[in-house]
């Protein structure tokens, strides 16, 4: 295998690291198949025991960024201040031994502070050059912390390198490193100093995940954890060839067409302007969501699937996957709002609609 900082060249059988994790049964010999899905599973468990260490709760959150991250995808974390958004990220950089860097997102943030500028610099024979001088955004792993306190200008500097995993500065184009993914924060909008983030850019993040307050027995623990260190405290079980090879496994699990055809007519409902719009979508719907919604469902979907130990993809996958896809991606109207309904349980009523 070849690697250089730029690229990663991904083979398709796990790592003889991973291997090395799996419970050997002598009386039973395992297809191929069986023991890269375990190794898998393995592999999961060992990043989720990890982030244990650091994070009180949020198991929900937990399963669903590994998810993302497995799948290629990005992900908007919301929560109040200190419900440990930003301590999971910096933990998660740790587990997956990736380059990590940290965005402040601030309104005096400017595009050039995120992706890099050229300067003008002299060599040791004094002629000036241009140089490019690389931002925060080269990195595996990028927290863009508060991402919603910067203008909307600014935001927009993160769309190529969010769809494309590429920055453009000037007439040069630059690839980034595999994998590459963003997490960002983002306290709700109603606080304030906040700006909502563009529709464009709410797209291009695979999952939205509302981290909730702690539950009543929780505070105890976290007061407990950190009055031993404010540091996380995982260690490095994976690396991003691992991550890659995963990757690339769960590209080839199977979806039926049923399954498929499930998440495709889920995602069609949402929207109100169609001919035969869903009851939902005509009543409780202003815009629906994009094509990116059906791929994030089915490609997050086949990893959920190997993460429970199957190689295949159920419709239960689809159902859970409704709300963290679907949420930032679709608007309720004014009737949802005058009802009490919340985004969450539109997207529950479409996915009744949806099993019909």
């Amino acid at each position: 295998m070849k690697k250089n900082k730029n690229t990663v060249e991904v083979e398709t059988a796990p790592s003889e690291e991973l291997q090395a994790e799996l419970p050997v049964d002598e009386t039973v010999v395992s297809t191929d198949e069986e023991i890269r899905v375990r190794a898998f599973g393995e592999a999961v468990k060992r990043i989720k025991n990890e982030l244990r260490k650091d994070v009180v709760g949020q198991d929900d959150i937990v399963d669903n960024v590994i998810i993302a991250i497995v799948a290629g995808g990005n992900v908007l974390l919301e929560g109040v201040p200190g419900v440990g958004k930003t301590r999971l990220v910096r933990s998660l950089s740790k587990t997956l031994s990736l380059p990590f860097s940290r965005i402040q997102f601030t309104p005096d943030l400017m595009p050039s502070d995120v992706t890099g500028t050229n300067v003008i610099e002299k060599d040791e024979n004094g002629k000036l050059n241009s140089v490019f001088r690389r931002g925060p955004i080269f990195a595996n792993l990028v927290l863009a912390d508060e991402i919603n306190r910067a203008t909307p200008k600014t935001q927009s500097a993160m769309l190529e390198v969010m769809q494309e995993h590429k920055i453009t500065v000037g007439n040069t184009t630059y690839k980034l490193a595999e994998p590459f993914f963003v997490l960002a924060t983002e306290n709700p909008v109603e606080q304030d100093g906040t700006y909502p983030l563009p529709e464009a850019q709410m797209d291009r993040f695979v999952f939205k995940l509302v981290m909730k307050f702690p539950t009543s027995s929780e505070p105890a623990d976290i007061v407990k954890m950190t009055q031993i260190t404010l540091d996380e405290t995982a260690q490095t079980v994976i690396d991003g060839v691992t991550i890659m090879e995963m990757r690339q496994l769960a590209s080839q699990v199977p979806v039926i067409d049923d399954v498929l055809n499930f998440a495709i007519r889920l995602v069609t409902n949402t929207h109100p302007e169609i001919d035969n719009a869903s009851n939902t979508a005509s009543k409780y719907i202003k815009y629906g969501a994009s094509p990116r919604a059906a791929q994030a469902l089915i490609t997050c979907a086949k990893v959920r699937a190997l993460v429970n130990g199957r190689y295949n993809v159920s419709y239960a996958d689809i159902e859970a996957l409704a709300r963290p896809v679907l949420r930032h991606r679709i608007k309720i109207n004014y009737n949802a709002v005058n009802e009490h309904l919340t985004v969450d349980e539109v997207i529950d009523l479409l996915v009744k609609e949806s099993k019909k």
